[in-house]
């Protein structure tokens, strides 16, 4: 079983800081640098049968983990094996396939689990489409910028694989 989530930073947080500042700029400009580094800060989470892949004791830049998801989906659904790094953290998470399944290891941790690849696929599209909804509810010019564009729904329904 697959457990991913996040959660946006609460009003006070330091980390809210990182969603409010989109305010004060063009949502639709802001370059894949800046999304990756300065905003938008989650505690995001993700088990795999009881495996605590992606801890929701940290903060993440939520951009940058889609972003990292996506290049995972598209390797995975060609057939290739792959991983998914954070800006912030020097830890891999290795996606290695071995037929039907997708053997998942960390350079940091002594942990191993796997899964079926249509259901870690499914786990992160859903992840995906959940961060591109937020993402434009709270700042409607997201919408916009061809970086979030990259993981918007129309770009999800068009992954191979799926």
């Amino acid at each position: 079983m697959i457990h991913f989530s996040f959660e946006v930073p609460k009003a006070g947080s330091a980390w809210r800081d990182t969603w409010d500042r989109a305010f004060q700029v063009k949502p639709a400009t802001i370059s894949e640098m800046d999304l990756c580094y300065k905003y938008f800060g989650v505690s995001a989470e993700l088990v795999v049968d009881e495996v605590e892949v992606i801890s929701s004791e940290g903060h993440v830049t939520l951009v940058d983990l889609a972003l990292s998801l996506c290049h995972a989906v598209s390797r995975l659904s060609a057939g290739e094996d792959t991983a998914i790094g954070f800006t912030e953290d020097d830890e891999v998470i290795r996606l290695r396939r071995e037929e039907d399944l997708v053997v998942m290891t960390s350079s940091k941790h002594q942990w191993q689990v796997s899964m079926e690849q249509e259901e870690l696929v499914g786990a992160f599209v859903d992840f995906l489409r959940e961060a591109h909804a937020r993402l434009t509810a709270n700042i409607p010019g997201l919408a916009d910028n061809p970086v979030i564009q990259r993981f918007s729904p129309d770009r999800l329904d068009s992954t191979p694989g799926e």
